[in-house]
C-alpha cells in the first residue's frame, strides 16, 4: 500500500491560513475530491494542518470520516504552550483519527520557541497520550532539535520536509550536519517531502539527488516516509511528477518502507 503520509486540503474563507496570501496561485480551497483523481496507486493519507487554529483541526477531522477510508490519520494543532494544554491534548486524543499535532515552528517568530519552558508540558501530554510531533522546521531550527529528543524521549516525533534544506541556493553542508546529528542522536523520522518547492524553478531529479541519498545514508527506509505536500507541491511540480521524482531517488529495495510501511508503522494507520 502506497501511503502519502503528508498533505492538505483547506476552505480560503475559513480565514486562519495567514500564510496563504492571494498572491499564490493556490489560494482557492482545495479538497478531497480534487486529490482523488490524481492519486494513481496511492492508497491512504495523512491529512495535515494547514492553520494553527483548533477549528482547523476539527474541519480535518471531518473531512477525515467523510473519506472514505482515504485519509487514515490527522495531524492537528493546539497552543502546546497554553497553560491548559494538557488538558486540549488529552481531549483531542480520545479521537482515533487524530494521531498527531504539529505546531508551525518556521511561521514562529522565536526561533527557540519549541525548547521554552511553557512548551515542555504540552510535550509531556503528548507523549502520554501517544501522539506523535510533526516539525515544521527550517535548518535554523535544526540545532535544537536534539534537545526536544533528550528532553522527551517517549514523544514520537516526525521532521516535516526534511527540514526544509535551501535546495535553490545550493546550501548543503551545515543542513547535512545538522541531519546527521538528528538522525544519529534520535529515534526520529523524517518527511521525503517539500523538496521541490525548496529548489529552483524547473528542478531536474539530480537537482535533488544528493539531499535524498543523505536522508536515506543517515535516517534508512526505516525511519523515512514519502508525502506529497499536496497542494503546495503544485507551486513546483504536479502530484504525479513528484512521486516518480521520489521513486527514481529511492532504491527499489527501500521502495516498500518509504512509499507505505515506515508511515504506516510510525502514524499507527
Amino acid at each position: 500500500m502506497i501511503v502519502d503520509a503528508h498533505h492538505h486540503v483547506w476552505q480560503v474563507a475559513r480565514g486562519d491560513y495567514g500564510w496563504l496570501t492571494p498572491d499564490l496561485p493556490i489560494c482557492r480551497d482545495y479538497g478531497l475530491d480534487d486529490l482523488r483523481p490524481l492519486l494513481g496507486e496511492v492508497a491512504a493519507t495523512v491529512l495535515v494542518q494547514a492553520a494553527p487554529t483548533e477549528a482547523e483541526t476539527a474541519f480535518l477531522l471531518a473531512t477525515a470520516r467523510q473519506s472514505a477510508g482515504l485519509v487514515r490519520g490527522v495531524v492537528g494543532w493546539t497552543d502546546l504552550a497554553a497553560t491548559d494544554a494538557p488538558g486540549r491534548i488529552a481531549a483531542l486524543a480520545g479521537d482515533g483519527l487524530l494521531k498527531g499535532l504539529r505546531p508551525m515552528l518556521q511561521d514562529i517568530a522565536d526561533r527557540n520557541w519549541i525548547v521554552r519552558p511553557a512548551v515542555q508540558p504540552g510535550l509531556r501530554a503528548m507523549a502520554a497520550a501517544g501522539l506523535r510531533l510533526d516539525v515544521l522546521a527550517k535548518p535554523a531550527h535544526l540545532p535544537l532539535l536534539t534537545t526536544v529528543a533528550a528532553r522527551h524521549p517517549d514523544l514520537r516525533c516526525v521532521l516535516d520536509h526534511a527540514g526544509k534544506p535551501e535546495i535553490a541556493a545550493g546550501q548543503f553542508v551545515a543542513w547535512a550536519h545538522d541531519i546527521k546529528l538528528i538522525a544519529a542522536e534520535t529515534d526520529w523520522c523524517c518527511k521525503l517531502s517539500g523538496l521541490v518547492t525548496e529548489a529552483q524553478a524547473g528542478w531536474a531529479v539530480d537537482d535533488l539527488r544528493r539531499y535524498t541519498d543523505h536522508l536515506l545514508t543517515c535516517f534508512g527506509p526505516e525511519r523515512l516516509m514519502w508525502g506529497s505536500d499536496w497542494p503546495v507541491v503544485t507551486l513546483a511540480s504536479d502530484y504525479q511528477g513528484w512521486l516518480a521524482a521520489a521513486r527514481a531517488l529511492v532504491p527499489a529495495a527501500m521502495q516498500a518502507a518509504v512509499f507505505g510501511e515506515t508511515a504506516a508503522r510510525f502514524y499507527r494507520l
